[in-house]
């Protein structure tokens, strides 16, 4: 750290509703204590209802956002959240493997919104998996991502960890298969890593609105990597963090609304 703030960067979309993408992510980390900076990938017009536009921000953009992040503050974690395009994708990994490559990072491999607008390009999945996989310390697929880019169905723990050896074998040094879609009173989130499988099972919690889970738990991991915390004590702690945001959601829009990101730790 630099002796004062430990640092995260965040390469994602923008949310104006401020439920998900940089909004919660920013929101999340200074729950944290954590110093964010962020490079945007895309503007979107949405709300609690669904998303309406998407922009892409222009890649050597992108790029360059990243470039004066790492070569001025620095960052002791990197998140990275939607990327959209091709082109997103391969200035990201460009850059990263230039400057970033001692740097923890947390891959959310976001393909779709929760109300199924496609969120990265068809062809941009296999760039992100042979490019951004090998850099990540952690990558983080909900239920339908994992099912989709191990191309395998998932009904029970067994398969969930085969799915997850098969994206970690893509170079990733370990993967969180989050289990918030699955049915049941309980939530399992799988990690797999080096040393095995390692299961965490909570209820679940029956919220009012979720938008933005997956954005605030990957960013809640980060931070903790940022701090020097290990891999399944960064989780555990961003699944409380989670947890207690599910269970104070302030209950705005008319449709699926934002977690309580600023609760506190």
């Amino acid at each position: 750290m630099n002796g004062r703030y430990p640092r995260l960067l965040i390469i994602a979309g923008s949310d104006s509703s401020g439920g998900a993408g940089i909004q919660a992510d920013i929101k999340t980390a200074t729950a944290f204590g954590v110093y964010s900076m962020t490079a945007i990938t895309a503007v979107t017009a949405q709300d609690t209802t669904g998303i309406h536009a998407i922009h892409p921000v222009p890649d050597s953009v992108v790029r360059d956002q990243i470039a004066c992040c790492l070569s001025d503050i620095g960052a002791d974690a990197i998140k990275i959240g939607m990327l959209g395009t091709l082109e997103t994708v391969a200035a990201v990994a460009d850059i990263l493997e230039e400057q970033a490559l001692r740097i923890p990072l947390v891959l959310d491999p976001v393909l779709a919104s929760t109300s199924g607008t496609a969120l990265l390009a068809a062809e941009a999945v296999d760039a992100m998996t042979s490019r951004l996989f090998p850099l990540a310390t952690l990558v983080t697929p909900n239920l339908p991502e994992a099912a989709q880019l191990a191309g395998m169905s998932l009904c029970d723990d067994e398969q969930i960890v085969h799915a997850a050896q098969r994206l970690r074998a893509l170079g990733a040094r370990a993967v969180l298969v989050k289990g918030g879609h699955a049915s049941g009173d309980r939530v399992r989130d799988i990690l797999v890593c080096g040393a095995g499988a390692e299961i965490f099972d909570d209820i679940r919690i029956e919220a009012r609105s979720a938008h933005g889970t997956g954005c605030a738990l990957a960013t809640a991991i980060a931070c903790g990597l940022a701090c020097h915390s290990s891999l399944s004590d960064a989780i555990r702690h961003a699944r409380r963090f989670v947890r207690a945001a599910l269970e104070s959601v302030p209950g705005m829009g008319h449709g699926n609304g934002p977690l309580n990101c600023m609760r506190g730790i």
